[in-house]
C-alpha cells in the first residue's frame, strides 16, 4: 500500500467533492427507519451514535490495518521484517529520531494516523477517545510494525499530527453526507474518498454506523481553486532539485465553525477548524495544513465583533520545491469576525505556539543534512477582508523558528506569506490572483549562512462554497 499515492487520490476527491457539495441540500436519511426527530445534525442523532458506539471494533481495525501495512511494506524493505525478538528489543531499547525519507515521516505518517483516528470516530467514539486510539495505534506500529528502533518523531507525527488531520477529514466527510443533495451513492463515495476509514465502517457495518455525525449547523466557507502559477522569485541555495518554473495547481480550503452564528457553541474539539491543501504538477503536494480549536470559549466585544479564544492544535506541511517545513503544534490564540460597515467584514486568526518541526533543503549538496527536527516557537496570522458578495482579500503569514539538532547546532527560520484577491463573477463562480512566498534562513556556526527563497504568482478559477465569502451575518 502506497500511502502517499493513496493520499493524493483522496485529497483530490476531497477538493472536488467538498467544494461541489457545500450548498445546503437534503440531509441524508439513515438507511433504516428511525424515530421522529432523529436526523443528521440533531441532538437525537448524537444519542443514537453514542448508543451504537464500539470500543472493540476500531481497536481490531487498527491492529488489522497495521498488520496489512506491515505485510505490504515487507516487499520493499527488510526494516519491516519484525518478529517477537524485535518487539522485545524495541520494548526495552531507547527511542530515537529516525532518518526515513521526509515525505514518509511528515506526510505518510500523519495520514496513517488520520486512518486510525477515522476508524475510532466513525465507530462513535468522541475526539479524545479517538486521539487515544490514534496514539496507541502509532505506538503499536513503532514497537511491532518495524524492526528498527521506535521513533520519537513518528510517534508525534502519527499519534498527534494524525489526529489533528484525521478530525478535519472526518468532519468534512460527515459534512458531505449531511448536506450534499447529490444521489446517495455519490455522497457515500465522496465521503469515503475524504476519510477512507469512515467509508469503510459505513460499508462494513451497515446500519450500525450509518447515522451521520451531528455538525450542529456550523457557519462555514470553502473554496476550490484551479489554475496556473509561475515563478516570481527563486533563490535555490544548496538545493539541487530541478525547479519547475510553471505549474498547474488545485487548491482547496475550508473554515468550519466560523464565529458569530447564533446558537452555535464550541463545546467539542474542532468545532472550529481550518483546512487547506494544494496539489501541484511540480511536486505532488505543495502544502497541507489544518488547525482546530481544542479548548475554547466564544466571546463578544460590542455589537459588531464575535470570536472564539483558546488552545489550538495544528498540523502543517509545506514543500515549495527547494526546501520544506512541517510541524505538529499546540498554540494559544483567537479567531474573530468584526463588521466594519454594513457590507464589509474582517475575519482573522492569530496564534502563538510551540511545535515539533522538521525543516531542511531538498536534494542538498553532498555533506548537507537533508532535514532536522527541533522544538520550535511559531506564529500565524490569517486575515480576510470581504466586501459583501463582490470580492475578498486574503492574507496569511506564518513563521517557524527551528533550532538545529545538537550535533549540527545553529538554527533555521522559515517565513511564509500567502496573499490573494478574489472577485465573484456570477453565483459561486469567481476568479483569483494569488501570491505565495516562502523564505528559509539557516545559520550555522561553522558554515556560511544560507538563504533559500521561493515565490510564485498564480491565476485561478475559483468555485465558492456559497454565494458569499464566508462572512457570518448575525444582525
Amino acid at each position: 500500500m502506497n500511502l502517499h499515492a493513496h493520499f493524493r487520490v483522496a485529497a483530490f476527491a476531497l477538493c472536488c467533492s467538498a467544494a461541489l457539495g457545500q450548498e445546503r441540500g437534503t440531509i441524508i436519511a439513515p438507511r433504516e427507519p428511525v424515530p421522529a426527530g432523529v436526523g443528521a445534525g440533531q441532538p437525537d442523532t448524537e444519542a443514537l451514535i453514542a448508543a451504537r458506539r464500539s470500543h472493540a471494533i476500531p481497536a481490531l481495525e487498527i491492529i488489522g490495518f497495521d498488520f496489512l501495512l506491515n505485510r505490504v511494506n515487507r516487499r520493499s524493505s527488510d526494516d519491516y521484517d519484525s518478529s517477537l525478538s524485535s518487539v522485545r528489543r524495541n520494548l526495552r531499547g531507547p527511542w530515537v529520531v529516525d532518518n526515513d525519507p521526509y515525505k514518509v515521516n511528515q506526510l505518510g505518517h500523519p495520514y496513517q494516523g488520520s486512518m486510525y483516528h477515522g476508524f475510532a470516530r466513525s465507530a462513535g467514539l468522541n475526539y479524545w477517545e479517538s486521539l487515544g486510539y490514534t496514539f496507541a495505534g502509532s505506538l503499536a506500529w513503532e514497537i511491532a510494525g518495524e524492526k528498527t528502533p521506535p521513533s520519537k518523531n513518528d510517534q508525534i507525527n502519527t499519534g498527534i499530527g494524525g489526529s489533528f488531520l484525521g478530525e478535519a477529514l472526518f468532519r468534512m466527510s460527515s459534512l458531505v453526507l449531511e448536506r450534499d443533495s447529490t444521489p446517495r451513492f455519490w455522497r457515500e463515495l465522496a465521503a469515503a474518498a475524504i476519510s477512507p476509514s469512515t467509508g469503510f465502517n459505513r460499508l462494513a457495518f451497515g446500519d450500525r454506523f450509518t447515522p451521520v455525525f451531528a455538525s450542529r449547523d456550523p457557519a462555514y466557507s470553502s473554496r476550490l481553486q484551479v489554475g496556473f502559477s509561475g515563478t516570481a522569485q527563486n533563490t535555490a541555495g544548496t538545493s539541487t532539485s530541478q525547479l519547475r518554473r510553471d505549474e498547474a495547481l488545485v487548491d482547496f480550503s475550508m473554515e468550519y465553525g466560523l464565529p458569530g452564528k447564533d446558537g452555535y457553541a464550541y463545546t467539542r474539539p474542532f468545532d472550529y477548524f481550518s483546512f487547506q491543501g494544494t496539489a501541484t504538477t511540480a511536486n505532488g503536494f505543495e502544502n497541507l495544513a489544518t488547525r482546530g480549536l481544542l479548548f475554547g470559549r466564544a466571546y463578544e466585544n460590542g455589537k459588531n465583533t464575535r470570536g472564539v479564544v483558546g488552545i489550538y492544535g495544528s498540523y502543517d506541511y509545506f514543500a515549495p520545491q527547494i526546501f520544506r517545513v512541517s510541524s505538529t503544534a499546540l498554540s494559544v490564540g483567537s479567531t474573530v469576525q468584526t463588521w466594519l460597515s454594513n457590507s464589509i467584514a474582517l475575519q482573522g486568526t492569530a496564534l502563538l505556539g510551540v511545535g515539533y518541526t522538521a525543516v531542511g533543503t531538498i536534494k542538498g549538496v553532498p555533506g548537507d543534512r537533508d532535514y532536522n527536527y527541533g522544538t520550535s516557537p511559531q506564529a500565524l496570522i490569517a486575515l480576510r477582508l470581504s466586501f459583501g458578495d463582490k470580492a475578498a482579500i486574503d492574507l496569511t503569514a506564518r513563521d517557524y523558528l527551528v533550532p538545529h539538532a545538537a550535533e549540527q547546532r545553529g538554527r533555521t527560520n522559515v517565513a511564509r506569506i500567502e496573499a490573494a484577491a478574489t472577485w465573484r463573477v456570477s453565483g459561486r463562480h469567481g476568479v483569483s490572483i494569488r501570491y505565495v512566498g516562502t523564505r528559509r534562513d539557516a545559520a550555522f556556526p561553522d558554515l556560511a549562512d544560507l538563504t533559500q527563497v521561493r515565490g510564485t504568482i498564480g491565476f485561478y478559477y475559483t468555485l465558492l462554497g456559497q454565494d458569499n465569502f464566508g462572512a457570518v451575518e448575525w444582525r
